[in-house]
């Protein structure tokens, strides 16, 4: 008989203890002034907070598309820039190399003469 009397005893104490601990976060989640408002309650489901809400996205939306717009406008002047560029790099790339064939043949043909340090010399002829 005392192990039936410990036994609903500490259960009473655990179910106590339990049922406290609901109570205090109940009553916190009550009364905290930083809650925010269910989604299904009636509260949630103004009118008005709805129409602010959306009115709200579509300003948010809008100006996204906004900024887009600027990007991709920004990513177009940037791509012109980069292929001006690289018409210029292959236009210099082409005169570097005709210069080069002159001076090859200069030297071949012994009118100039190009040292280690890359000075040019012309051969009296």
């Amino acid at each position: 008989m005392r192990k039936q009397v410990i036994a609903f005893l500490s259960a009473f104490i655990i179910t106590a203890i339990v049922a406290l601990s609901m109570l205090v976060v109940g009553v916190n989640a009550a009364t905290n002034p930083n809650s925010v408002a269910a989604s299904n309650s009636p509260a949630a489901a103004s009118p008005t907070s709805v129409s602010a809400s959306t009115a709200s996205s579509q300003a948010q939306i809008a100006q996204l598309q906004s900024l887009v717009a600027q990007y991709q406008a920004r990513d177009q002047q940037y791509q012109a820039a980069l292929s001006s560029d690289n018409q210029q790099l292959a236009q210099a790339s082409q005169e570097m190399q005709m210069i080069q064939q002159l001076l090859l043949y200069l030297q071949n043909h012994d009118l100039i003469q190009i040292d280690s340090q890359g000075q040019i010399s012309i051969i009296g002829g």
